[in-house]
Formats: structure tokens, sequence, C-alpha cells
């Protein structure tokens, strides 16, 4: 039976009301009021701005299919079941919409806070200098958010997202107590590697690598099967520590110091290796990259604050069976040549000569006499170069403090300025606000 004058009319009001609803939702430069050093980067809000365009405009013309459906003839051979089914997956494409906009609604929002907009802002132009690789790949925008625990995490661009959809840029999470810090980096930079990482495949091909290493190496092939398990963290802690330093296993000894029944779980469903065998790991790439006695020094100093006296037999033959494969492993990751990289190693594509620990101390003693150079260096070779002076000695938590709460608000400025500069340089319609 044709679909009941009631119902038709019922379904209708509903549809019309879906489309008021979501006339409401207004582009983000239309609605977020922050100070304009706290803003998105152009690039990351465009992006934004159209991934969320394309969706209303989509659903709104559903919206109009299907009203159109229900006063035209073809409904007449439909019941109001059909109609019904139709208007429900209407709205379910509709919450789509709103959960979208409210992943980065709360994003944003953050930007208005008093300095921690500031920070966050300047948190993106570290985010997006530590993931730069001219030549090799085109890096999509990275934005980035506080919230509560200990750890960091992201939403990696092109992913799919809840609901359908690839995200447009890379969200990372960086938890609130670690600013403001060169610690955060540590986190941040971690998290940039995961992004770096699915744009080399680097997993991919590591796990390859691993395999045959497993089926070279018997007698080690547990230790191989677990690295190959773990290799995704791995590989973010690499480039961590290849862009910011002894900051990275610093702010990583900062992240997984947890009650010691933690430190030695090992569990295989997790992606992360056991914290105890990481931060070995993590000083270990650390040596093979950036060579220096403060590495064992950690790495001694991890070994203290937890022992492994008192762990079962088999739990101990583990992680020394890990332990002892760590050395080819961090040469094995170092000197990695994935295809996406046409050749070149790891560590060759990273450029890690501007990273050495005798540069470091260099740039902190220069910069102590000339601090404006400072703010002109690349904002991972600082981080690195803040990480190495807390090691040293030479640079007390209140001044490193100090220091990065005006570098950060420094990046924002400068990132902000630069992209009105290259607007007003633009003969053609500046695109750095979009609008639906």
């Amino acid at each position: 039976m044709p679909v009941p004058p009631y119902a038709a009319w019922m379904l209708e009001q509903e549809a019309r009301a879906l489309l008021t609803r979501l006339a409401r939702v207004k582009p983000f430069a239309l609605q977020e009021s922050m100070l304009p050093a706290a803003n998105l980067l152009p690039e990351s809000q465009i992006a934004i701005e159209r991934f969320l365009m394309r969706g209303r405009k989509h659903l709104r013309s559903l919206v109009w299919g299907f009203l159109r459906w229900l006063r035209s003839p073809a409904s007449r051979w439909s019941d109001a079941q059909e109609a019904q089914r139709r208007f429900t997956f209407l709205r379910l494409r509709f919450n789509r919409v709103v959960t979208h906009f409210d992943m980065f609604d709360n994003v944003i929002t953050q930007r208005s806070e008093n300095e921690t907009g500031i920070w966050l802002s300047g948190l993106d132009v570290v985010s997006g200098d530590a993931l730069r690789l001219p030549g090799y790949y085109e890096a999509p925008p990275v934005i980035c958010y506080l919230d509560r625990g200990l750890g960091a995490a992201i939403r990696r661009a092109r992913t799919r997202l809840p609901g359908g959809g690839d995200n447009p840029v890379a969200i990372i999470k960086v938890p609130r107590e670690r600013l403001v810090g060169s610690g955060i980096a540590s986190s941040l930079v971690h998290e940039v590697g995961h992004q770096a990482a699915a744009l080399l495949e680097l997993v991919e091909s590591l796990r390859t690598t691993l395999d045959q290493l497993a089926n070279q190496r018997v007698a080690e092939r547990e230790a191989w099967l677990l690295w190959k398990r773990w290799i995704s963290e791995i590989v973010a802690d690499f480039w961590s520590v290849a862009r910011v330093g002894v900051a990275s296993t610093l702010g990583l000894i900062g992240v997984v110091s947890l009650p010691r029944v933690f430190i030695f779980r090992l569990n295989v469903d997790d992606p992360h290796p056991t914290p105890w065998i990481r931060v070995k790991l993590s000083a270990a790439m650390g040596q093979a990259l950036y060579p220096q006695p403060a590495w064992a020094r950690l790495a001694a100093l991890w070994e203290s604050y937890y022992p492994l006296d008192g762990l079962p037999d088999e739990q101990l033959r583990l992680l020394r069976l890990l332990e002892s494969t760590i050395p080819v492993l961090a040469a094995t990751i170092m000197n990695h040549r994935p295809v996406a990289l046409r050749g070149s190693s790891l560590q060759e594509a990273l450029d890690i000569d501007q990273r050495q620990p005798s540069r470091l101390r260099a740039l902190l003693e220069q910069w102590r006499m000339e601090p404006k150079e400072m703010y002109e260096t690349s904002p991972s070779v600082v981080f690195a170069v803040l990480g190495q002076g807390r090691l040293d000695g030479n640079l007390t938590p209140e001044e490193e403090s100090t220091v990065v709460a005006k570098l950060l608000s420094y990046w924002a400025l400068k990132s902000t300025l630069d992209a009105a500069s290259h607007c007003t340089a633009t003969p053609q319609p500046c695109a750095c606000k979009a609008t639906a």
C-alpha cells in the first residue's frame, strides 16, 4: 500500500527539520573566537572546513532527494515502513556529520583558552617541523590539543573516521601534565613518528625484515617475533629520538615510570613494548644515532629505578634475550631502506648531523650569548638542544619551562604572521578562511 498521507507528512516535517539543524552547523571560521596567534594554520583550517563542507553538502542533497521521492508518484508503490527506513538512514548520516563536527570542535575550542591556545598553535608548528621530510612525501597538516592522562595519541591523517570519511588532518592529543617543558617534545614527536611511518610504509617493510631475522637467528626467534609485534611503537620511538635526541628518552622515562608491577608486564596483545625494555631500546637507538656516554648513564639510571632482582626465571630470561638483540635491532632500523626513501636509509634521510651532541652543546652556549638565534632555529633542533642541556645539568627546569613557553608563543605568532604575509602577497583571493 502507498505511504499513508499522515506518515508522509510527518516524515517530511522531520526531514525539513534535519535541514534546519544542518543549516545551524556553521564553519569554524564564523564562530570560534580566539587570538589570531592561537588559530589553526591556514592549511589545517582549510582542510577541516572543506572536509566538513563536503559532508554537509552531501547530506543536504540526500535530504532533498528523500523529499522529492516522498512527494513523487514513486512513493505510492512503497509503504510507511520503507519511508521510515529511508528517513532513518538520513538521520544516521546527519549524526555522522555532527560527530565529525564535534570531534574538530573539541580540538579547536581549546584555542580560546588563555595561553594554552597559543601554546597549542606553537605545538602545531613543532609537529609540522618534526614531520617534514622534503623530497620523500607531502606532509599533511597537524593540529594538537590537550587532554588528561600520561601518554599522547594520534588520529592519523588520511585514515577512516568513525562513521566514514578520511581524516583531513593529523590530530595529536598531548597530555596536559607535560606542559610546559621539553618533555612535551618526546610525546609529541613520538606521535608524529606514527604519521611519518604511515607515509613511508615503514611498519610493513620492517616487519618483513624482522621476519627474515627471526628465520635466520633461530636461537633468538622469540625475541624477533616480539619486536615484530611491537615495531609500530618502536618506529615512532626511533623517530622521536632521531628528531629530539635525549629529550625523547628523558620524556619516555617520565611517561612509563609506573609502579613496578607494570614495568615488567609483557602483554603480547599490547603494541607497546614492555616499559623496561622500551627505555633500554630508546637509549640504545640514541647511542647509535648520537654517540655519547650519557646514554649509558641513562640506561643505568633506569635499571637502578627498576632492578631485575626477584623476577621469575622465565620473565628474566625473556628480558635478557630481548636486551641481547637490541644492538642488532637498532642498527636494522637505522639502516633500513624502505622503497619510499628511494635508496636512502632512515638515518640518511633524517639528517642526523645537525643534532649531534657536540653541536647541541655549542648551540646552547651560543644562544646564551645571542638568544635571538634560538628563535630562528628549527623547533625540533631547539628541543634537542634543551633536552641535552637538561641532561648535562646546564639548564634548570625553571629555565626550561620559561624558554619553552616563550618559544611556543613565538612560533605561534610567527606562523600566523607568515600565513598573513603569504595571503597578502598572493594576487588571487586568499583561501585561508573556507566557508560553506
